[in-house]
């Protein structure tokens, strides 16, 4: 059984920045396409950026793109979500997930909240005005 534990959420002002952590354990040798999800009250939970098994190929929602960045380390299950330029609307509980599975993913999968099977409990950003 795979865990996921992420860490690094707060309250920040508008304009700052904050870094997301992520690391996905258990026993595999695998490595996993991962992937950071958010979640406001009585909303959807949202896509917000994935990142490949090689680390070489990732994912952004549009909303996002240019001010988050996510990384993995080489070969590890351990992620990272840069977030610069934080706005108010950013505020959210961030999720991260694994999927544990092997096979060929196509780019709808990896930005498809359904794709993924290991989730933690999340991290509360919050940004203020």
């Amino acid at each position: 059984q795979v865990q996921v534990v992420e860490s690094g959420g707060g309250l920040v002002q508008a304009g700052d920045s904050l870094r997301l952590s992520c690391t996905a354990t258990g026993r595999t040798l695998n490595t996993f396409v991962m992937g950071w999800f958010r979640q406001a009250p009585g909303k959807e939970r949202e896509f917000v950026a994935a990142i490949n098994r090689s680390g070489g190929n990732t994912y952004y929602s549009d909303s996002m793109k240019g001010r988050f960045t996510i990384s993995r380390a080489y070969g590890m299950n351990s992620i990272s979500l840069q977030m610069n330029s934080l706005k108010p609307e950013d505020t959210h509980l961030y999720y991260c997930a694994a999927d544990t599975r092997t096979g060929p993913r196509t780019a709808d999968q990896i930005m498809g909240a359904y794709n993924y099977d290991a989730w933690g409990q999340g991290t509360q950003v919050t940004v203020s005005s």
